[in-house]
């Protein structure tokens, strides 16, 4: 690594990474972004609608996760670093924009901004490193999983349907598929994730714990604007908006209130941070994408808390909660090595419920579901508080 850049890295001192001010900033933009997907799947709640917003929001987390990995090994505090982080921001900003229409007129603009953060940050990445570093070879592997993605979005993006969607897919399913695989490439071969990811694990875990943030605050936002968007404010309407509003904390309180400490630690202190590290992002792209669910749920539910219910609302209504249980239930495995019994008795309500929501309404349903949410959150605070004050007790007696 050439002598001018030695400053960009962080400092592996033993002590946990801090997430900077800068790092803060830079997920501003996706509040935005999951905004303009939380509204373009309202828009278009077709099958279709919802395969190419899943789809986006993959590829939307793939952007965000590999610049919290390129932070984790580079101090964003220092000048390049941070001017890359906005530099990155600035491309964020016109792909968030285009997204309703990325599947209409802006698709190559859609296309042409994932392949210019992708391929960008790894080409900045490879120029601050040099040739010599250990992540070097990582990071070339990187840039030729993420030339083919390029490539795949840029054709996609002047490419008329389904060609487009496919291609996007293709893209989409590279990059995810790429760190399961160590990035192996003919002639450069695979990525060792205990010598060439050597990363910070606490730094990644509050990254993600703070993206979680970000979706529960939008989803609080699309709350309060709908709220205030109505003409008139009667009595379902105002229990529809505490209905949100309690689901929304009750969504915070199932995954903080357990499960980030332990998170925290079990990353610093996993034998390859590395893996689980991946592993984390794997879960969290499901974990976020359901509270996004979760948000259009409350705002179909106040805008029309009277209303019959159709496939597709009881689809989202039951779906959204049941993705974020199954979501969490995945991520507490990782930590605490099993499933929590709290998270499979809310997905058995939940699917008992599923039958019965054709014979009511959308309040009736989101009340529900938000029941249910806050009946998990209280079982797996109390179930683990139990388990801390046994494990404080046989720690004494030891």
């Amino acid at each position: 690594m050439s002598r001018a850049f030695h400053h960009l890295l962080r400092q592996r001192d033993g002590h946990e990474a801090s997430v900077s001010n800068a790092e803060l900033f830079f997920d501003l933009i996706y509040v935005f972004a999951v905004t303009q997907l939380s509204h373009r799947l309202l828009a278009d709640l077709s099958l279709a609608g919802a395969i190419e917003t899943l789809l986006l929001w993959f590829a939307v987390w793939l952007a965000w996760q590999y610049t919290a990995w390129m932070t984790n090994w580079f101090d964003p505090e220092s000048k390049p670093v941070r001017l890359l982080l906005f530099a990155i921001m600035g491309v964020g900003l016109v792909l968030a924009a285009a997204l309703p229409q990325a599947f209409a007129g802006r698709a190559l603009v859609v296309g042409a901004c994932f392949a210019v953060i992708q391929l960008g940050r790894t080409l900045c990445i490879l120029f601050f490193l040099g040739g010599e570093h250990a992540l070097t070879a990582n990071y070339r592997r990187i840039l030729g999983w993420q030339s083919l993605s390029a490539a795949l979005w840029l054709t996609g993006g002047v490419s008329g349907e389904p060609i487009r969607l496919a291609l996007w897919a293709l893209a989409v399913l590279a990059e995810y598929v790429a760190p399961m695989v160590g990035f192996w490439l003919p002639g450069l071969g695979r990525s060792d994730s205990r010598r060439e990811w050597t990363i910070e694990g606490g730094h990644l875990a509050e990254r993600c714990q703070l993206f979680v943030i970000v979706a529960l605050g939008e989803a609080i936002l699309i709350t309060g604007a709908t709220l205030s968007s109505l003409p008139t404010w009667n009595a379902p309407v105002l229990i529809a908006t505490l209905v949100a509003f309690v689901g929304s904390l009750a969504l915070w309180w199932v995954y903080f209130d357990t499960g980030c400490r332990a998170a925290t630690e079990a990353i610093a202190h996993a034998d390859d941070p590395g893996k689980m590290g991946a592993h984390f992002h794997y879960v969290h792209v499901a974990l976020v994408g359901a509270i996004i669910v979760n948000a259009v749920g409350n705002e179909l539910v106040i805008a029309q808390p009277d209303g019959s219910l159709v496939p597709r609302t009881l689809a989202v209504l039951i779906g959204g909660p049941a993705l974020y249980l199954l979501a969490n239930a995945l991520f507490k495995r990782m930590v605490y090595g099993r499933l929590p019994l709290s998270h499979l008795a809310g997905l058995a309500l939940l699917a008992v419920l599923t039958p019965f929501g054709f014979r009511t309404d959308l309040l009736m349903v989101g009340g529900l579901t938000t029941l249910i949410l806050a009946v998990v959150a209280i079982w797996e605070s109390v179930s683990r508080g139990r388990i801390a004050e046994s494990e404080a007790r046989h720690g004494q007696q030891a």
